[in-house]
């Protein structure tokens, strides 16, 4: 561990000198409301997503019924009308919820 704390670079400046804040992020207090709806919704979506394609999984594996899988599926449809309706109530489209996160691509699948 200590030869990984070796290798890492000093900061730039005076090391003795004034330190100077790390970057922070702004935001405006008008947006901020929205822009924490985004990120909730982003959030629903990503997990949503997620247990779709547990449950695709699943059928997949032949470990559910035919009534489980009809369950699964109306559930999951319903899921996602859901979250369409939430995004249209607040004026966007489940696109504008993809955060793209530089060099490993965007956070939500198509």
């Amino acid at each position: 561990m200590a030869d990984a704390f070796r290798l890492l670079r000093a900061p730039p400046g005076d090391p003795d000198g004034p330190r100077t804040p790390a970057r922070r992020v702004r935001i405006a207090p008008e947006t901020a409301g929205e822009d924490l709806l985004k990120l909730v919704l982003t959030l629903v979506e990503l997990l949503r997503q997620l247990i779709e394609r547990q449950a695709l999984r699943r059928v997949d594996a032949g470990d559910l019924t035919d009534a489980q899988e009809e369950e699964l599926g109306a559930t999951l449809l319903a899921l996602h009308e859901r979250m369409s309706e939430l995004c249209a109530e607040h004026g966007y489209a489940l696109e504008d919820l993809n955060l793209d996160l530089g060099p490993l691509g965007p956070l939500l699948g198509p």
